[in-house]
């Protein structure tokens, strides 16, 4: 139902185009239309006592150009001809660990007396206070020393590393439709401030190039791409593409099915296992390949 709303939200956008380039139209329109679908979400939580948020990855073709809009921590790639082309990134605390902090500066309100917008490398303790330790703020790529105060005690607004990493030690994801209600643990704190519903929105001109029908975007929730990496995703591509014909349609689905498969692994005395006996996916796997080189009378 949410993936329908969110295509009537980007149709509706798209009516009435003005003389402006067309690629920054579809852009906007698609923004829009997250944003829209983020606030139906807030309407109608209440009557469908619906709780929880998610991510959103959609894809949009019009003109000759793919659009690849990505708002969460699932991923989209390219792999044309071997090559590995990115078309979205995840959205984690880490990678937004600056607008976060700018939010938690310009509102401290939102951080309450529980958290500080600074982040340190590790929990400051009561002894340190007049003690200097790294940290940076907003501002900062770098680290730089500081004088710890008694603010510099509560518990920072980004902490942890990796996937660990988490907002208000509470949710690992930035962006995404949804979580409405979600509250700091054991506190009134809301977190949906700092969570955006706006994507980022690549552009990729399927013009500009002859794609042959090895050429697919590949997208994936992040239960793939915690435990597969890009070049192991263009292989699984090039292995399974390669025992089909051209113009056999399921060998999509096929590839798609590998990718899953592949992610989850094999049931072994200790859980699910990858080749390499690191442990599968426990997380939702969900993928879609999408062609790019069209329909055609290959041999």
């Amino acid at each position: 139902m949410a993936s329908r709303l969110l295509h009537r939200h980007i149709r509706e956008q798209l009516k009435d185009l003005k003389e402006v380039t067309h690629e920054s139209l579809v852009v906007g329109a698609i923004e829009n239309a997250f944003q829209l679908m983020d606030e139906q979400m807030a309407r109608e939580r209440r009557g469908h006592q619906v709780e929880g948020g998610c991510c959103a990855l959609v894809v949009v073709y019009l003109l000759g150009k793919v659009y690849v809009a990505n708002a969460g921590d699932s991923r989209a790639i390219i792999v044309r001809n071997g090559e590995i082309i990115p078309m979205s990134r995840e959205f984690t605390p880490e990678t937004e660990r600056q607008r976060l902090q700018l939010l938690g500066f310009l509102k401290p309100e939102l951080l309450g007396s529980e958290f500080t917008h600074l982040e340190f490398p590790r929990r400051v303790l009561p002894k340190e206070l007049g003690q200097r330790m790294l940290y940076r703020d907003q501002n900062m790529t770098g680290w730089a020393y500081k004088k710890i105060e008694l603010e510099d005690l509560r518990f920072p607004l980004v902490c942890g590393e990796g996937k660990k990493a988490r907002v208000m030690a509470t949710i690992g994801v930035t962006r995404g439709l949804g979580d409405h209600n979600l509250k700091v643990c054991s506190s009134t704190l809301p977190i949906k401030p700092f969570l955006s519903c706006f994507p980022e929105v690549r552009v990729y001109d399927l013009t500009q190039y002859e794609h042959c029908p090895d050429d697919v975007l590949v997208l994936g929730t992040d239960g793939l791409w915690d435990v597969t990496t890009d070049r192991e995703v263009a292989a699984t591509v090039d292995r399974v593409l390669s025992a089909y014909e051209p113009n056999d349609h399921s060998r999509y689905t096929a590839l798609a099915q590998a990718l899953v498969l592949g992610a989850r692994g094999s049931p072994r005395d200790r859980g699910w296992r990858l080749p390499n006996n690191k442990l599968g996916s426990g997380d939702d796997i969900s993928v879609f390949v999408i062609p790019l080189g069209g329909p055609g009378s290959y041999s």
